[in-house]
């Protein structure tokens, strides 16, 4: 089974933090080999990611980087940066690319569709950036909606984790990152975590 991870920074990896495409790859190959054994399943996730990048320049990788692997499985990390660097990004246009692309994958009638959210760090709390920051996470609820695609919500899950778990944002934030943005380690893994549970719980079958 080929997955295929499109995105920007939160899924091609920076510096020390090991990206959650590589993690996703290990932990879904570890529980068909260990945990409920399938031998004749093979899994690999290919990262497609390009930090920097935002809905309209990852549309328009569509058919090099997704539709010629024919995966199973397509995860689109999406956002982030039209919030972070809102003024290299018109929001607008940003959504209704997300929309655009979302009936591109959906036209694949043997794709499945996984869409993930913005991460909750501290950048995208600053000053302006929290009220687009939760317009474009609304808005990208209403798009997996209207799509009837799933929604991985990272923005929902590290919100708990901060205000109901008291999770710092040191332990979220990677402590290398200057500019508070990209996650830690630690939570890069427990999001990793996350999305393989919902993945192999979707598609265990029910007794």
């Amino acid at each position: 089974m080929r997955v295929v991870a499109m995105g920007s920074s939160s899924t091609a990896g920076l510096r020390n933090v090991v990206p959650y495409p590589a993690r996703l790859e290990l932990y879904l190959r570890k529980h068909y080999k260990d945990d409920d054994p399938h031998p004749k399943i093979r899994i690999d996730v290919f990262n497609r990611g390009q930090g920097g990048q935002e809905a309209p320049l990852e549309v328009a990788r569509f058919n090099d980087d997704i539709f010629a692997e024919n995966p199973s499985l397509v995860l689109w990390q999406v956002g982030t940066n039209a919030v972070y660097r809102q003024k290299e990004f018109n929001f607008d246009e940003v959504v209704a690319n997300i929309i655009g692309g979302l009936a591109l994958l959906r036209a694949h009638p043997t794709m499945d569709v996984i869409l993930i959210d913005p991460q909750y760090v501290t950048a995208m709390l600053f000053d302006d950036n929290a009220d687009l920051a939760e317009r474009m996470v609304s808005a990208i609820r209403t798009a997996a909606e209207d799509a009837k695609v799933n929604l991985f919500q990272r923005w929902a899950l590290m919100r708990h984790w901060h205000v109901l778990n008291n999770v710092s944002f040191e332990q979220l934030l990677d402590p290398e990152d200057d500019l508070k943005l990209h996650q830690s380690n630690w939570s890069t893994m427990q999001v990793s975590l996350a999305l393989t549970n919902s993945i192999i719980k979707a598609v265990t079958p029910t007794a």
